[in-house]
């Protein structure tokens, strides 16, 4: 068996979506496929993760988006390496690796495209600079990876040929949300307990960038219009996911009085046993390019509200029923969760059956399709004579804590 060597390279390794997808692409592709990861910068809780896994993990430590000194040392680190293929995640990573791929001789370039909006690019606003950068540079790569029609429909509006285009979604790791009874309520109450959430209360979850996209401030809202009567289980929110807007949504739950009925997780890995704390997952963002919490929602058993979200969005509403679409509004998801509170005393803490929705994006299969993509790209690129021919060596023993070997002005995370 031909043994192919592929580097990923990504713009940091916090703890999101599409971070975690890259980990949990890499447990799925077939053994043939020897990756490394080396984030250009902030190698994050997802950086540990993927050295637990026994993946080799480097830092080009960059010291922000016009660090043109990265670009050298991702070239000599690629030709040493000798990868057969690059794989680009995020914008940043997107323009240094698909340079560096094809100065370093590199013909085979894949980049995924996990965050394209009409108006901003992973959470910013797309300049005309911004755009013709990825425009000039999409032409160097091999194809692009669109995580949902949407983002692909966004590509052909930049004028990304269609060709170039596959529509590979982001997936679900299926048996990891899936547990025994018992052990989902053991779970649930571990988790609750350390939290401070009460064991009895309603408690309804937003996960996600605590950015303005993706509105939680809807949420809080929300947690205000719910009431509070004596026959009715305690409301809190959980909020799973940390950024720029943390500190605006505490001083909003401080000053509508329900400071005390919301909790911040933070960053968090451990997504799947939080859910298990949860009644019911909101989501009230408006624009979305994938929308993989809702998925995982429902892998866990969660009944779901969502606003927008193209992985339901683009399937038939039968495929997920515990899900239902809300308008992005306070008192409606107000409405909808008090009915979820009031069904939820028939059968507090009982996990739905995992639908198709989720059966659909299963990561296991769409690792296949990424697989075959490579081989695609692989046999349409030309030879590349400046950097030395591919090895099919024998795979290389991982250590306990592997790192990528990246050049000596460039510094590494161990």
């Amino acid at each position: 068996m031909t043994h192919v060597k592929v580097l990923h390279l990504i713009t940091g390794l916090g703890a999101g979506g599409a971070e975690q997808q890259l980990r949990l692409l890499l447990r799925h592709l077939p053994p043939e496929y020897h990756c490394d990861v080396v984030a250009l910068t902030n190698p994050g809780i997802v950086a540990a993760g993927l050295r637990s896994d026994g993946v080799r993990v480097g830092n080009l430590a960059m010291r922000g988006n016009r660090d043109l000194s990265a670009l050298p040392r991702l070239v000599r680190l690629i030709r040493r390496e000798r990868y057969d293929l690059v794989h680009c995640h995020l914008y940043r990573a997107c323009v240094y690796g698909r340079i560096a791929a094809r100065l370093a001789g590199v013909r085979a370039v894949v980049t995924t495209e996990h965050s394209l909006l009409a108006h901003t690019l992973e959470g910013r606003r797309i300049t005309l600079g911004v755009r013709a950068l990825y425009q000039a540079t999409e032409l160097l790569g091999s194809a692009t990876v669109a995580v949902s029609d949407a983002v692909a429909d966004r590509l052909a509006d930049w004028g990304v040929p269609e060709r170039r285009v596959r529509v590979i979604p982001n997936g679900v790791e299926a048996a990891r949300y899936r547990q025994p009874a018992p052990v989902r309520a053991a779970t649930r109450q571990a988790v609750r307990a350390e939290l401070g959430l009460p064991q009895d209360a309603f408690v309804f979850g937003g996960v996600g960038r605590l950015v303005p996209g993706k509105r939680f401030d809807i949420l809080v809202d929300a947690l205000r219009l719910l009431p509070q009567t004596p026959d009715a289980p305690a409301a809190r929110l959980l909020l799973v996911g940390d950024g720029t807007e943390r500190a605006a949504l505490e001083r909003q739950a401080r000053t509508v009085g329900v400071a005390d009925r919301v909790v911040f997780a933070g960053e968090r890995d451990d997504v799947p046993e939080l859910l298990t704390a949860m009644d019911a997952l909101a989501a009230p963002s408006t624009v979305e390019t994938f929308g993989l919490a809702l998925l995982e929602a429902l892998a866990a058993g969660l009944p779901v509200r969502w606003s927008s979200g193209p992985a339901l969005a683009e399937l038939p509403a039968a495929a997920a029923p515990g899900a239902r679409r809300t308008l992005a509004d306070p008192a409606a998801y107000a409405a909808e969760l008090q009915a979820l509170r009031t069904g939820r005393r028939r059968s507090p803490g009982r996990a739905l059956a995992q639908p198709d929705a989720v059966r659909h994006y299963d990561m296991a299969r769409l690792a296949l399709e990424v697989a075959g993509l490579y081989r695609q790209v692989a046999d349409r690129t030309p030879s590349a004579p400046a950097v030395p021919a591919p090895h099919a060596a024998a795979p290389r023993p991982r250590a306990a804590h592997p790192t990528v070997p990246v050049p000596e002005e460039s510094h590494v995370q161990h």
